[in-house]
């Protein structure tokens, strides 16, 4: 296939670019190069024939129709957003602007291209969303994909509204649409603000380990490699106008993850004297912050055979060791905008 991958320069985004490409897809990768981008993800394939890169926001419609036109992609998979929920707290216009308006953009530039092209019934448009959408699960159950929407974020309703208008483009005007919405990713290339990272991170640094709350708040966590595996069959075999829920079945709360990476550097780099856990410090909660997420993947399992393959023990020792051995990737990105601060209190 001739995939056209939106935030291609991402965490999830190069996860999805790099495996296609090791498969033997062609890819097109469009993204804006926003703050949390970073093309060094794509220097396994950077020099592959079957890549290719554009410069481009999925808010200019000008843009994208050339690149379709130019490209003529096989299927979309639309990885590209704001996505760190503490940075909708501060800002949420940017979020409205590019989860929003960028993805109807996106929709109306891919309407147009399947229509010029005939309507081809082997077209596919992937959005990929998040289990985030759901809001917030009590001490049990599992969000499936008929759950009611009930986003509790800016960022979690700005991905609700995107969902929303990829099924009424494809209810309204026929475009063949694939949905899939995630828990949790972590693993390689993870930018340097989310919690997997941060706590790497800090605990070489010999800063405080924050954990917002008293630790409780519960996430389902998914291997960024086993997502990106259940991606690419989800745009090749997905049932058009279906939604799929991918969960990697690893529930833990907070606390419980952060000592568990602990126990990995513990391991790994172990300090003149106690461990990484006395470094843990209890932070103010986030605004909102929603007390438990979790996966139910009974339908890509029974209809397409997907399942995680990774355990949460394995891919925990994976990134780490990933970490450890790629300083400089992610020195130069501590550097960006907003990374090692507090965000998200100005509610």
């Amino acid at each position: 296939m001739k995939l056209l991958v939106t935030g291609g320069a991402g965490f999830i985004g190069s996860a999805v670019v790099r495996l296609a490409v090791a498969r033997g897809h062609h890819v097109v990768n469009l993204d804006a190069l926003t703050y949390a981008a970073c093309l060094d993800n794509l220097a396994p394939v950077a020099d592959s024939p079957l890549y290719a890169f554009e410069h481009a926001d999925i808010r200019d419609r000008a843009a994208l129709m050339r690149i379709f036109a130019q490209h003529r992609p096989d299927a979309v998979m639309h990885l590209a957003a704001e996505s760190h929920v503490d940075r909708s707290i501060d800002g949420p216009g940017a979020f409205v602007s590019t989860n929003v308006t960028g993805t109807y953009e996106l929709l109306e530039a891919a309407r147009a291209f399947w229509d010029g092209q005939g309507r081809p019934e082997g077209f596919r448009f992937h959005h990929i969303s998040t289990d985030e959408v759901f809001g917030s699960l009590g001490p049990s159950g599992r969000f499936t994909e008929t759950t009611p929407y009930d986003p509790r974020s800016p960022y979690a309703a700005s991905k609700a509204a995107s969902d929303h208008l990829v099924q009424a483009w494809h209810h309204t005007y026929g475009l063949p649409v694939v949905l899939t919405n995630c828990s949790n990713n972590y693993g390689p290339f993870h930018f340097p603000e989310k919690l997997i990272p941060v706590i790497i991170l800090n605990a070489l640094a010999g800063k405080p380990l924050p954990i917002y709350g008293n630790g409780s708040n519960v996430r389902d966590w998914l291997y960024v490699e086993d997502h990106a595996d259940a991606l690419l069959l989800v745009v090749q075999t997905g049932t058009v106008g279906r939604s799929y829920n991918i969960g990697g079945e690893n529930e833990r709360t907070n606390l419980e993850l952060v000592q568990m990476l602990c126990a990995i550097l513990d391991r790994k780099r172990p300090l003149a004297q106690g461990s990484y856990a006395d470094q843990i410090t209890f932070v103010t909660d986030r605004p909102g912050h929603d007390a438990r997420y979790a996966i139910d993947p009974a339908r890509i399992r029974a209809e397409l055979g997907w399942r995680p393959q990774v355990t949460l023990d394995d891919g925990l020792e994976r990134t780490v060791d990933w970490y450890l051995a790629n300083e400089d990737w992610w020195r130069a990105l501590q550097k960006r905008q907003g990374v090692g601060q507090r965000l998200g209190v100005r509610a």
